[in-house]
């Protein structure tokens, strides 16, 4: 078999795969358990979102838009073949990029959680631990399935490295300023850290940049546009969206900075 037929044939499968999971993408939303309510800034922080900055009120109060409930999102109109074409559509550029490989086995399950991420954080400015700390376990321990069989320890060493650079990147960026930025993208960034480091330091490089540079284009414009609001836009979209561009061209963005 040719690579372009493998690419075909990956692409095809994947798409089929993530399509069909994505039809699940509205109950896993709807089984989102809703946070506890709170007011502080700390609290802001746990539960995943960039704090907002509150409109004038009385002293002591916070005057929040309340959160759209998971279980209504679930429901929204659509949503169904809406995730299960995203999902289809990010899953064939995934298997058309990686090809019939071992490589694309971590990578399956994260298409549709990035879809349903994607979807509850545009929406809520929340990334729910209930969701990212399963989808951890279940990449990492796809991950180790992958180097059993193919025993490629420079995959493994480099999918560690990607949750360490990737994942300490935006702890510091929180650390620093976690009105800027929330805990839930630090979590969402280790966790595609490994995902892009297990296929290479390209679409780690082009996967992780991206994210900073399609956040601030794309948040601002949709600022200017009010699409969002400008001091607490969600930040996951950009980042999954980046992640899928670096699965596509971050090797051979790679080779260019290197080559040229």
């Amino acid at each position: 078999m040719s690579d372009v037929d493998g690419a075909v044939g990956a692409a095809v499968a994947l798409a089929l795969v993530c399509g069909g999971l994505g039809l699940l993408v509205p109950a896993l939303v709807g089984r989102i358990p809703e946070p506890a309510p709170t007011t502080t800034d700390d609290a802001a922080a746990e539960q995943d979102a960039p704090v907002a900055v509150p409109p004038a009120g009385p002293v002591g109060e916070l005057e929040e838009e309340p959160k759209e409930p998971y279980a209504d999102i679930a429901r929204l109109p659509g949503l169904v073949w809406k995730a299960a074409l995203a999902s289809a559509l990010a899953g064939a550029l995934v298997g058309w990029s990686v090809g019939a490989d071992w490589d694309l086995l971590p990578l399956a399950p994260l298409v549709p959680v990035g879809v349903a991420l994607a979807v509850v954080d545009w929406r809520t400015r929340l990334l729910p631990t209930k969701v990212i700390a399963p989808t951890y376990l279940l990449t990492i321990a796809l991950t180790l399935v992958t180097w059993v069989v193919t025993r490629d320890t420079d995959d493994l060493l480099r999918a560690f490295w990607g949750w360490l650079v990737a994942g300490g990147i935006f702890f510091l960026l929180w650390f620093v300023h976690p009105r800027g930025l929330g805990y839930g993208d630090v979590r969402l960034a280790g966790l595609l850290g490994i995902a892009l480091g297990h296929l290479g330091w390209g679409e780690l490089l082009v996967g992780v940049y991206g994210g900073f540079l399609l956040g601030g284009v794309g948040g601002g414009l949709l600022s200017l546009l009010r699409v969002v609001e400008r001091k607490a836009f969600p930040f996951g979209p950009f980042m999954l969206v980046a992640a899928l561009l670096g699965v596509w061209i971050g090797e051979p963005v790679l080779d260019g900075l290197v080559t040229g």
